[in-house]
């Protein structure tokens, strides 16, 4: 048969498709992978300003409670501080490149409060504006879509000098302003905003037992910080940052949201609790443990108000909301945000002796949790962190109590990863084979999946903590949780661990 022209060209151009196109080196032995999810499944990364920017006193930027913190003598276990970090301020394309070439779907940033308002409050940073608008506009150009967090633990430290910033009424104004300035700078481009990240931890570990920034506590006659009523202030702390989200999504819905077709949520760190021993009294004890943690968060924003265990025990140290409060909170979520990471057992505290002499909000449960079981073996293999041991069903089980208890809301989960220790003694290469990280993000997926595919839950995106190793606040940077490993001797320079592979696989597959 005689070839025309036109068959000629068509052939000519195939040949030259086939050309170019690189066969995708991929393992698919893996028995969890991106076929696994349902289609539309979101994958991504996640990071915080702090502790990736640094750039800390450049192009306006004012300070938060986290330099003041930082550079508090012994705050830090390893006397470090974000000064520098990963200066993805100034690295964040090339980390957007890394990110294409990896494979994900959208990365999961927080904007720092103080690069926008160094004040809190009052005169905008246009500097600040324009670097988020440049990293914005280039994760779209490389295909990841942006999900932004507008609080994640960097309180201005203008309003804590102001007015003790968390502990009063007035920032939740003040974080209105600044949630709405977003809106109107970037929401033409980000469809996905996080009001807040880890409300819990903020007042827990801020204002009760204080090793967080500001650090305020009251325990052992205030031994530990010069300030603080461990008592009573993460119950305000906390009142007040749920009131500050529902008035941020208030303005979202009644003024942006119609015309920028975004959705708004809140990121929950939530550890699973399974009782120590099958017991009513343990059994119950693991229900108030969660209450005390995802509960004192959840119900008001699905429910209108604090869980009836919370309102039982902390009395009235527990602030009560108006009805018009309670209705600004209520349904005040497009989805729900989950940070989780482990699980621990549970069991009822019956001589709670501890909880009286130290005074604090932590034993209001009248719960003691802990990775040890009664026979005193951990509940799983530990990471690197005291508190992070690797329990894969603890994914599943947490997802389906979601599910059941809350109507099966739509989920994401904002963070899930586990961590490394930074040992100087250990090879570059050797701290790249990060095997113990891909067997954590294969059982926590595999679960993940088995949740969704066959118990119905509502899960509808992922995003693996962390892109890079970061500054891990309190613990510096003796805490390794990422997918690339960063040399902070050398220029923060990036090197992919064998977990990034492992992922392109996951995604390819």
């Amino acid at each position: 048969m005689v070839m025309n022209h036109r068959n000629k060209l068509i052939i000519s151009l195939i040949l030259a498709l086939i050309a170019i196109i690189k066969p995708i080196n991929c393992d698919c032995s893996t028995n969890v992978s991106r076929k696994s999810f349902p289609k539309g499944f979101v994958f991504g990364t996640a990071s915080s300003a702090y502790q990736y920017e640094g750039a800390v006193k450049e192009d306006g930027r004012g300070p938060s409670v986290w330099d003041t913190f930082a550079h508090k003598f012994g705050k830090v276990i390893d006397f470090s501080n974000a000064d520098v970090a990963n200066d993805h301020y100034h690295k964040y394309l090339e980390d957007v490149k890394l990110m294409k070439d990896m494979g994900v779907d959208a990365y999961r940033f927080s904007i720092s409060w103080t690069r926008i308002f160094p004040n809190g409050t009052g005169q905008i940073n246009q500097a600040g504006v324009d670097h988020y608008n440049n990293l914005i506009n280039a994760l779209l150009t490389n295909g990841i879509q942006p999900y932004v967090t507008m609080y994640h633990w960097d309180t201005p430290q203008a309003l804590e000098d102001a007015y003790k910033s968390w502990l009063s009424p007035q920032i939740i104004n003040d974080f209105g302003v600044y949630a709405e300035t977003l809106y109107q700078k970037f929401g033409d481009r980000v469809k996905h905003w996080i009001t807040l990240n880890e409300p819990h931890t903020v007042a827990s570990q801020g204002y009760d037992i204080g090793i967080f920034a500001p650090g305020r506590c009251s325990i052992l006659l205030h031994l530990f910080c010069r300030a603080g009523n461990s008592a009573t202030e993460p119950y305000i702390v906390a009142h007040h940052l749920l009131l500050a989200h529902g008035t941020a999504v208030d303005i979202y819905r009644r003024k942006y949201q119609r015309k920028q077709r975004g959705s708004i949520g809140a990121a929950l760190d939530v550890m699973w609790y399974e009782p120590e021993t099958n017991t009513t009294e343990n059994i119950e004890a693991a229900q108030r443990a969660q209450d005390f943690q995802l509960g004192w968060f959840l119900d008001p924003l699905m429910f209108g108000d604090y869980p009836a265990s919370m309102r039982q025990r902390v009395g009235d140290r527990l602030p009560k909301f108006t009805a018009a409060e309670s209705a600004l909170l209520k349904g005040s979520l497009d989805f729900v945000g989950i940070n989780h990471y482990t699980t621990y057992y549970a069991r009822n505290n019956k001589t709670d002796i501890i909880g009286i002499l130290l005074n604090d909000a932590l034993a209001d449960s009248g719960t003691v949790t802990s990775p040890f079981g009664h026979d005193g073996k951990p509940i799983g293999e530990r990471a690197n962190s005291i508190w992070l041991y690797i329990v894969p069903r603890g994914m599943r089980e947490l997802m389906n109590y979601i599910k059941n208890k809350y109507g099966n809301p739509m989920v994401i989960i904002t963070e899930n990863g586990m961590d490394d220790g930074n040992n100087i003694f250990r090879s570059l290469n050797d701290s790249l084979k990060d095997e113990k990280r891909i067997r954590y993000y294969t059982g926590y997926l595999e679960n993940l999946a088995a949740a969704i595919k066959e118990d119905g839950c509502n899960v509808k995106g992922y995003f693996a903590w962390s892109f890079l190793d970061n500054w891990e606040w309190a613990a510096g940077y003796t805490s390794r949780f990422g997918l690339y490993y960063v040399d902070y001797q050398n220029n923060q320079k990036r090197y992919a661990k064998n977990s990034v592979q492992w992922f392109k696989n996951f995604f390819a597959c």
